[in-house]
């Protein structure tokens, strides 16, 4: 069931539906709606298909994708084999992701969060700390 306030964040794209699927990164989902998705596959569409790897990406990428809606209720059907792949077990996180909503089984989402093998400032510094704005020349 999705929350109320997450269901109208998302009611202008809840007629077009949805694709989820596995994380490449994660042990856990990836709601995309079909316009974001749409617009990913444009990316991947103009890949070349006769190199090995390319091929192989796709193949992953794509593994277990699911045409999914939200229904006029509120829910979402999660097909078994994804929640097998995130280990949902009873309770679960959405969680935005810019332009996605991850979805977590709780449990595994805290340990992701929590990880102390991750320093969040210095993670944050590679990723943001960038002077983009600066004139360089």
């Amino acid at each position: 069931m999705m929350p109320v306030a997450f269901k109208k964040q998302l009611s202008p794209v809840l007629q077009d539906g949805f694709v989820l699927k596995r994380s490449v990164f994660q042990t856990c989902l990836e709601l995309y709606p079909m316009e974001e998705w749409n617009l990913l596959m444009q990316k991947i569409n103009k890949l070349n298909r006769f190199k090995k790897k390319n091929n192989d990406f796709i193949r992953r990428f794509t593994a277990g994708v699911k045409v999914v809606e939200i229904d006029s209720a509120g829910r979402l059907l999660i097909p078994k084999d994804l929640i097998s792949f995130a280990g949902i077990t009873k309770e679960l996180v959405l969680s935005s992701a810019v332009n996605i909503v991850e979805i977590w089984d709780k449990n595994q989402y805290e340990k992701a969060i929590d990880d102390v093998t991750v320093d969040f400032a210095d993670l944050a510094e590679e990723v943001m700390g960038f002077d983009e704005d600066v004139n360089q020349g």
